[in-house]
């Protein structure tokens, strides 16, 4: 049986309580961004903590989004997206996108200066840092889709303090 194997059923994933989890995330102090996307399925945009670099050569960050989201399948058939990193200040902003306000989907954008680099994605003339990304590869992870984007343009922003979320509130670093 040499060079043989036997095919193995994956062993099933023991995780901690989803609450637990939620309130150990909670702990863990994060950018807040804005993330928009633009094209044939319409203008959208979300606030995300989930967002993060993957490698440098290529360019790419990757951001997360659960599949029930609004916008989830029009960020999945524009193709592009943009990672605006809010400053401190911006707490106003940060909730509009994250659908405490009540205002959906392109409404959103009334608030904020909004201009375009490369790819056509809103970018937030305020934001710290922006990522104008075209999207490289989707991967379904239970309930959200992760986004890996190449970054096609940067634009830094005024210098200045950045928003964070941490133990659910906004702190400014």
């Amino acid at each position: 049986m040499d060079g043989a194997f036997t095919a193995v059923a994956p062993e099933p994933i023991s995780s901690v309580e989803p609450m637990i989890f939620r309130e150990a995330m909670a702990k863990l102090g994060a950018a807040v961004h804005v993330v928009t996307s633009a094209g044939a399925g319409g203008r959208t945009g979300f606030t995300a903590t989930a967002v993060c670099s993957v490698t440098d050569a290529p360019a790419t960050l990757l951001v997360c989004l659960n599949r029930r989201s609004n916008s989830a399948p029009i960020l999945a058939q524009n193709g592009v997206f943009c990672v605006n990193t809010l400053g401190a200040g911006e707490e106003k902003l940060a909730d509009i996108f994250a659908g405490r306000s009540g205002v959906h989907l392109e409404e959103r954008f009334a608030v904020g200066e909004w201009i375009t680099l490369r790819t056509g994605a809103p970018v937030l003339a305020s934001a710290v840092v922006a990522f104008d990304c075209r999207t490289i590869e989707v991967k379904a992870v239970a309930s959200h889709n992760v986004f890996f984007g190449a970054v096609e343009a940067v634009r830094l922003g005024p210098a200045g303090q950045a928003l964070v979320y941490h133990d659910r509130l906004y702190k400014k670093v």
